[in-house]
């Protein structure tokens, strides 16, 4: 039976997850730097070890409302079409192991930006992962047109 690994994190409560290769790094990070005039779902700019790395807020990509970033704030770094992204979350989870065939489709009641951004989900011990489409949920210019 063929399987996958997903990194699971929380936002709002939520259980969401990316599969493991798309995932360079997690870390918490407290020092953004603002990037005027860019679309509402960026958060800000940070250093890492000398890479700018743009971090993408996840709530605004989910129709929420913008996460402060006072203090240290949960970074999921993606390896994306070229340049790490971050997606900034509430919560780290854990690593998983899931059986393709426990994969099923979005729920035909997830609805807004977050169906868009969900392209399935899996039960895990009585909690429902939302599987994330990577390119879809750091595309920041998705939720302005």
């Amino acid at each position: 039976m063929a399987s996958r690994q997903f990194a699971t994190f929380e936002v709002a409560e939520q259980l969401f997850g990316v599969e493991v290769h798309t995932v360079q790094e997690v870390l918490s990070y407290n020092e953004y730097t603002p990037v005027p005039l860019a679309p509402p779902a960026v958060g800000g700019l940070f250093n890492l070890r000398g890479q700018v790395i743009a971090a993408v807020d996840l709530r605004v990509q989910l129709g929420m409302a913008r996460k402060a970033l006072q203090g240290p704030v949960m970074n999921v770094i993606l390896r994306g079409d070229g340049e790490p992204v971050s997606l900034l979350v509430d919560k780290i989870g854990e690593v998983v192991d899931l059986d393709d065939e426990a994969f099923e489709p979005p729920p035909d009641t997830l609805s807004g930006p977050t169906r868009e951004l969900v392209v399935g989900t899996f039960k895990l011990d009585g909690r429902l992962m939302l599987a994330l489409d990577v390119n879809q949920a750091v595309d920041t210019y998705r939720a302005t047109t």
